[in-house]
């Protein structure tokens, strides 16, 4: 079973939530809150801030509080993901597109209104609780826990548990 940690950063600004294009191995494309996987020796946090650097430029100094996190499991491929996401309290720099990875090609600040419709399509325990808490703007930690069965992309039955 392949088990991973990933981070995601919730950054608002006066003109939205900060998403991010990812560009995926089909040639498709998907938005997401920016973040990624935690290397190993690095704290979430730590992770996190790099994650975010590296994707959109931005510097976080402060981290105010971990939001939700999402337990994903899916056995019929292998895997049980976590994701935390984390609020960024204050940050600095620019808007600059410079992923090491190659996955993230496009950075935007989107309205809250536009959210929803942006992350349409995107997978239902990446979207879910992110659309929940612009809807909600809750300040006590939420937990979402997901199971995946199927073995193809587009067989793949998500039930939240």
């Amino acid at each position: 079973m392949r088990q991973w940690l990933v981070a995601g950063a919730v950054i608002e600004s006066p003109t939205g939530l900060l998403l991010v294009r990812n560009r995926r191995r089909d040639g498709s494309f998907d938005w997401s809150p920016p973040g990624g996987v935690i290397d190993h020796g690095e704290s979430l946090l730590e992770g996190l801030t790099r994650e975010v650097e590296e994707e959109t430029g931005l510097i976080v100094s402060a981290w105010s509080q971990k939001l939700y996190e999402i337990e994903a499991h899916a056995p019929d491929m292998g895997w049980l993901l976590r994701v935390e996401a984390w609020k960024a309290e204050a940050w600095s720099g620019e808007l600059c597109c410079a992923d090491p990875d190659g996955i993230v090609d496009e950075i935007e600040w989107v309205p809250h209104h536009h959210c929803e419709g942006r992350l349409e399509g995107v997978a239902r325990w990446v979207a879910e609780p992110i659309v929940d808490w612009l809807s909600a703007q809750w300040t006590d930690e939420r937990t979402y826990r997901y199971q995946i069965n199927g073995a193809y992309p587009n067989d793949l039955v998500v039930t939240r548990i």
